[in-house]
């Protein structure tokens, strides 16, 4: 079994929100695909595998805030028999569900839209991506934090 781990996305990274799976048990990914999105303090960010195999077992769920190196899926090698990640998934102890982070300060929306000089909205992959799936215009968009991209948070909300 292989275990798919949070990756260190920055020098000063230690934990990051899980957002999406882009894979689900029972598919085959191969190194270099694009498996899942992880909210860090700069934005969302598309995480790549860096194994070949079958995903046996997603650990990490949507909202989940986990630590660098901790286990969000289960592969099984190309090689292995099917069936052998019969693990439990860790206990509730061991994550942090959404919930009991820090409340973000509330407060009116900004008035400035996520409009750079170029006239295109700074955006992340992952925001951009969801925008097009739901047919909403980046550009009719205002980000939570002045002056940010527009993260998938933004474009949920809308």
């Amino acid at each position: 079994m292989i275990e798919f781990t949070m990756p260190s996305l920055g020098a000063d990274m230690e934990s990051g929100t899980f957002v999406e799976w882009l894979v689900k048990p029972g598919d085959a990914v191969r190194r270099g695909q694009v498996v899942c999105v992880i909210e860090t303090q700069k934005g969302a960010v598309e995480v790549e595998i860096w194994d070949e195999g079958v995903v046996e077992r997603l650990v990490a769920r949507p909202g989940d805030e986990l630590p660098v190196g901790a286990v969000m899926a289960v592969l099984r090698g190309a090689a292995e028999p099917a069936g052998r990640a019969d693990k439990p998934s860790p206990p509730a102890a061991e994550r942090t569900p959404r919930a009991s982070r820090p409340a973000k300060p509330q407060g009116g929306p900004p008035t400035t839209p996520a409009m750079p000089a170029a006239g295109r909205p700074r955006i992340s992959p992952a925001a951009r991506r969801r925008a097009v799936e739901l047919g909403i215009d980046p550009a009719t968009l205002v980000p939570s934090q002045p002056g940010a991209p527009l993260q998938l948070a933004d474009v949920e909300r809308a």
